[in-house]
């Protein structure tokens, strides 16, 4: 087995990691570690607008990132430590996740922690979540990788992930939100991410005596910061790869009601209708039209907003007041 420990805490880095490491290491068990500085980790099958509150995570500046495990939504910061399993397929049950937990839970109840394994696979201490786990396979491979919750800021996790759950209408998979806890409570006060390195690779080590630490080389960090760019780091993949869903928001402004009814696909903009008691002097369906084929992104959205006169549609109107609608 091969212990890595991320050097970076760019969460497009690190997730891009775990598929990098797939390929350069087909055959290889794996045990990664890896802290992100703050960002939401979006499950594959998930809505990415529908899980974030977009306009929080835009002022705090908090990076978005789909994986490629499906399951919820999670928050990183500097206070979360994940874990991350590379196995060969068909060495152990793709749908036990206690083999790959049973390390933390066995390092946690060592320290005095009354962690358990609930459910199908979240890590819980005293009815609390602390971890949640996801799994993929690929490549003829196993990843289950999870999180363990140390003293993350829960106010902005709350924050972060807040979101109307009226303006989305779709099949894509749901978080379920728990009740949540920082082990710091359970654990010596000046505990860091850091130690629970140490604690739980000594833990890995006792079980695997023969693992062998590993260091990205130079050309791994290459490999994976190009998956990065190419990647992990697009629109494409992070929010135009949401599955279909229909989007309705109502605003009320100095000008009157607007509501917005969008039916997006693959992040695009496949049908656009505008109501409302606002008065305008040109048809409505002109800028329905244009919206047609656009991001259902922001900057897109504002974009286009700003090459029209849009006083003609919903008479005296900013960009900035008739983009709230579409968010």
């Amino acid at each position: 087995m091969l212990l890595i420990d991320s050097p970076s805490t760019n969460a497009y880095f690190n997730i891009a990691s775990e598929e990098y490491l797939l390929t350069r290491f087909p055959t290889e068990d794996i045990f990664l570690l890896y802290v992100n500085a703050p960002s939401i980790i979006v499950g594959k099958f998930q809505n990415t607008l529908a899980e974030i509150n977009l306009d929080y995570v835009r002022e705090k500046d908090i990076k978005v990132v789909r994986r490629m495990s499906g399951g919820g939504t999670v928050y990183h910061d500097l206070g979360n430590l994940n874990f991350s399993f590379h196995t060969l397929l068909g060495k152990n049950d793709f749908g036990d996740f206690s083999v790959f937990t049973k390390p933390v839970l066995t390092m946690l109840n060592k320290l005095g922690v009354p962690a358990e394994l609930k459910g199908r696979n979240d890590l819980l201490v005293n009815g609390k979540k602390f971890s949640g786990n996801a799994k993929l396979a690929r490549h003829g491979k196993i990843i289950q990788h999870g999180t363990i919750l140390l003293n993350s800021e829960m106010a902005v996790l709350s924050d972060a992930l807040k979101v109307n759950p009226l303006k989305f209408i779709d099949k894509a998979i749901k978080s379920t939100r728990s009740r949540v806890t920082n082990l710091i409570d359970y654990l010596p006060a000046d505990t860091t991410t850091n130690q629970l390195k140490i604690w739980l690779l000594d833990e890995i080590r006792n079980n695997n005596p023969k693992a062998e630490t590993y260091t990205l080389t130079p050309e791994d960090i290459a490999g994976i910061e190009q998956l990065q760019k190419e990647k992990y780091e697009t629109w494409d993949w992070n929010f135009g790869f949401s599955p279909q869903y229909n989007f309705k928001k109502a605003i009320k402004i100095p000008a009157g009601f607007i509501e917005v009814h969008l039916d997006v696909v693959h992040g695009l903009i496949e049908k656009a209708k505008i109501f409302g008691d606002f008065f305008a002097s040109k048809p409505l369906e002109e800028l329905e039209t244009l919206l047609v084929g656009q991001k259902h992104e922001t900057d897109a959205v504002e974009k286009l907003l700003q090459s029209v006169d849009l006083t003609e549609y919903f008479g005296k109107v900013t960009v900035d007041e008739v983009v709230e609608a579409f968010k």
